[in-house]
């Protein structure tokens, strides 16, 4: 007898969607089974003919724990993630206090955030100047690749120069790791901006002039580059031009191990939204226009990314509207830059996806599960509906409509540059390892069922 039959679904891979049962043993997915098929279990769910999908990875989440739990915590931020359909999150190791740049950090971590996991978890370990000591214990702890910026960064943390990554890149190479950066090339966003601001510190249109995609052009064009020179892994954070990813595709098109993601607000919000609403659409790199959008899913459908994550960026309204820590906000420049989108990135990305632009769902499993999960060293775990894969799944009602409000956000802070939109297609469950989690738009689960997942050696 099997613990969970989840019957009368449309199972959805990389490859296909077809009709069938799943049938679900100690937290492991024990057989895919034909319709029709239905041996006895313990428990049987009743998929209704909505689509099944492999419980989606977030490769990029800002959590904000510890240090910042005033922004964003475990218990809110997965139970956020797991409502909205991620099973599995990729959190980053900045604003974070401390960092996570060594082992000791890591350990601290781990015992703070663990009894607090709705969904399961993985670190990216930090990358900056004076840590490179530390990156083969963060490796051996278990992280899944490790986070730099080319560009500006938050005062708690710092950014590699192009000789620094190659130095870190050629450790990294030595442990098979992953190396990602934030690329947007730091020298030209700096002199931009002191022109910018010049112009008017007050202008939304100097803010994003002063990110063009030509920064994020140069920094990932330089980053491939030493990829290719060291033989490193790579991946590319966050990438919000079309034209960006055209590189990252012929990167990997010559053979070279470039990952890269983007995420939900670059393929539904554009640079008019900033202009007309302002702090809430505030991110780097910035929203672009409604034509790179559209062109940028064509790198959806064809594979280029490993990931449509969230970067879950979350802060405090008065950081997007008043001040910052006790500083008032003076100037467009300095408001908190980030959305928070962790609950509503799958929902987002399949009415854009699935319903406006007829992709099919196939797309999103590989973009959202199987590509993540081997990008990150975590397949064959996580990622598919395969025997033997941890039974992360996520039942997907296609017709359901929904408005995403303030009230319905399960963050520490409930604001959201998603809050009024509108859509179809709406998780409806997610079951991680076997464990229904979410169900029906509420957490039905106790918080402490999420656990750490290490990168598979």
């Amino acid at each position: 007898m099997y613990d969970v039959l989840v019957k009368n679904g449309r199972i959805v891979t990389a490859d296909s969607v077809s009709e069938g049962n799943i049938a679900i043993r100690d937290g492991k997915i024990a057989a895919v089974l034909n319709a029709g098929e239905e041996p006895e279990a313990a428990k049987v769910i009743d998929a209704k003919g909505n689509y099944v999908f492999p419980g989606a990875i977030d490769t990029h989440a800002h959590l904000n724990d510890p240090g910042y739990e005033w922004r964003e915590d475990y218990e809110h931020g997965t139970a956020a993630a797991a409502l909205g359909g991620y099973t599995t999150i990729i959190d980053m190791p900045l604003q974070n206090e401390p960092a996570m740049v060594n082992a000791e950090a890591f350990d601290f971590k781990l015992k703070k955030v663990d009894p607090n996991a709705y969904c399961d978890y993985c670190f990216w370990g930090g990358l900056i100047p004076d840590n490179f000591k530390d990156l083969k214990d963060l490796d051996e702890k278990g992280c899944v690749a490790f986070k730099s910026f080319i560009g500006p960064v938050s005062p708690d943390y710092s950014s590699l120069n192009y000789g620094q990554a190659y130095e870190a890149m050629e450790i990294i190479k030595e442990f098979d790791g992953r190396a990602g950066f934030h690329c947007e090339d730091f020298s030209m966003i700096k002199n931009l901006e002191k022109i910018e601001k010049a112009k008017d510190p007050n202008s939304w249109q100097c803010f994003l002039d002063s990110r063009p995609v030509a920064a994020e052009m140069v920094a990932t064009v330089d980053i491939i580059e030493i990829a290719k020179a060291t033989g490193c892994k790579a991946h590319i954070c966050h990438v919000s031009s079309p034209d960006v990813a055209q590189k990252i595709k012929e990167a990997q098109q010559e053979g070279y191990d470039i990952t890269a993601e983007t995420c939900s607000h670059y393929l539904s919000l554009t640079d008019q939204d900033v202009l007309e609403n302002g702090p809430l659409f505030k991110c780097a790199p910035p929203l672009r226009s409604q034509e790179e959008v559209d062109r940028l899913w064509s790198y959806v459908e064809d594979g280029t990314f490993s990931g449509i994550a969230s970067d879950h960026s979350p802060c405090s309204y008065d950081e997007k509207y008043n001040e910052i820590l006790g500083n008032k906000i003076e100037n467009v420049f300095d408001v908190w830059g980030g959305c928070s989108g962790i609950q509503s990135g799958f929902q987002v990305s399949f009415n854009e996806g699935c319903v406006k632009r007829n992709v099919c769902p196939t797309v999103l499993a590989n973009a959202m599960s199987v590509q993540p999960a081997k990008a990150f060293g975590i397949y064959g775990r996580k990622g598919d509906i395969k025997p033997g894969f941890d039974a992360d799944l996520l039942i997907v009602d296609p017709d359901k409509e929904w408005e995403i409000t303030s009230d319905s956000l399960l963050y520490v802070n409930k604001i959201s540059a998603f809050v009024g939109m509108k859509g179809k297609g709406l998780p409806i469950m997610t079951m991680i390892r076997g464990n229904v989690v979410a169900e029906d738009g509420k957490i039905v689960a106790e918080k402490g069922v999420g656990t750490f997942i290490k990168k598979i050696k």
